[in-house]
């Protein structure tokens, strides 16, 4: 039989070598010059390609419909993928929270692996062929249509993607394909996105990175997530890094409105905070606040705190106030920030939304309306927070719609 597996992301790869590898014919269709656009960008050109958590903590991290991926991760787990880059020449290393990266930190040498992977597989791999449609008849696909013609086949694998990061090709084609075969596409938006703020103070330190911060979220006061110690960046339209881009997964279908808070200094509980901007003023009782306390934050984050606590930076320390000193101890615990919105979806790390997982069968990740098409990767309406859990979804969905597409053929 011969299987026609479009996009050639991981989760095509994937799909296409474990599809060859079962025996059936397979030809990997891709828009772009080369294959793995994408996977080049990730982990910011190091190739965050899994996280070696458990089982547990994976369904953990994934935010959108964790249940339906039971099955892709059983048949092909973190675990699996990190046995077999190992296998493909490509030695790892484990990092903070679980990471997973080259040892080489050069998301090349993966792309490299798995472009030889599929190679060696057997798969025919046509680059520069756009797809435009699929051909049904009888309730089955028969034909996936290119630009330049229209290749029969027995089954056909999408793998095209969202609609974050276009310029690698995942421009949502996949959903109009999906669409025009009878699928439910749920409304695609940015996950693992940049927040943009009420205020325009984070301007003001656009560039700066926390590390070691705690980020709190509320709306109308009921708490929707505390983040674990972790880094955080000012930009010119709000805050980025791997805090707020973990936030926006839990806020992505209503962002606005929602209240930020960030811990400045985690490590101390507010009484040993007081005490230690007491022991400060007290050993700089002769100079103005902010040069009192300059060993406490960066300049220029400190100007913010200081007027956001409503103290005048230049006051003398002498002439501080215990409800003054009490209110620069409470913003160092609480930095407020209030969310307008998200960046727009092209520069979103992964979409959520996609084709339904109702119309989607999870054992196999067949279609439940078209006989012999079968779903892989961003395209499913499956998202998880950062840490390499996207990538690896990819990679066990991938794997599962190859081999099913040969077992059921």
């Amino acid at each position: 039989m011969t299987v026609v597996v479009v996009g050639g992301g991981p989760a095509g790869m994937m799909a296409a070598a474990e599809a060859a590898r079962g025996g059936c014919r397979v030809v990997l269709l891709e828009r772009n010059e080369k294959l793995g656009k994408k996977l080049y960008l990730t982990g910011k050109g190091r190739c965050n390609v899994t996280n070696a958590c458990g089982r547990e903590a994976f369904f953990d991290a994934v935010a959108r419909n964790p249940r339906f991926l039971y099955s892709a991760f059983a048949a092909f787990d973190n675990r699996d993928m990190m046995a077999l880059l190992e296998r493909l020449g490509v030695p790892l290393k484990v990092e903070r929270g679980g990471r997973v990266f080259p040892v080489s930190d050069k998301s090349s040498d993966v792309l490299r692996a798995m472009e030889r992977y599929v190679r060696e597989s057997g798969v025919d791999v046509r680059l520069h062929t756009r797809v435009v449609g699929l051909e049904t008849a009888d309730g089955a696909v028969r034909a996936v249509r290119t630009e330049a013609g229209a290749p029969p086949c027995g089954a056909a694998i999408l793998a095209t993607g969202g609609r974050s990061y276009p310029q690698t090709g995942s421009t949502g084609d996949g959903y109009r394909f999906a669409r025009q075969t009878g699928h439910a596409v749920e409304p695609p938006c940015g996950s693992l996105v940049p927040l943009v703020t009420c205020e325009s103070w984070p301007g003001t330190l656009s560039g700066l990175t926390l590390k070691n911060v705690v980020l709190t979220a509320r709306r109308d006061g009921r708490l929707l997530y505390r983040s674990e110690p972790g880094e955080l960046l000012f930009t010119h339209f709000g805050v980025s890094g791997p805090l707020a881009l973990t936030l926006s997964t839990r806020i992505a279908q209503e962002p606005a409105g929602v209240a930020l808070a960030i811990d400045l200094k985690p490590g101390l509980s507010g009484e040993q905070l007081g005490v230690r901007l007491l022991r400060d003023l007290e050993a700089n009782r002769q100079r103005r606040l902010q040069g009192a306390l300059h060993a406490l934050l960066p300049e220029r984050l400190l100007a913010r705190v200081l007027a956001e606590a409503g103290v005048d930076a230049q006051k003398p320390v002498c002439g501080l106030t215990r409800a003054e000193r009490t209110a620069v101890r409470d913003t160092l615990k609480a930095l407020p920030l209030t969310v307008a919105g998200t960046r727009p979806i092209e520069e979103a790390i992964v979409t959520r939304g996609g084709v339904s997982v109702r119309d989607v069968l999870p054992g196999t990740l067949a279609s439940r309306r078209v006989a012999g098409l079968y779903f892989a990767g961003e395209l499913l309406d499956t998202d998880a927070v950062t840490g390499g859990y996207n990538l690896q979804i990819a990679w066990s969905t991938g794997a599962l719609a190859g081999r099913s597409v040969c077992s059921n053929g």
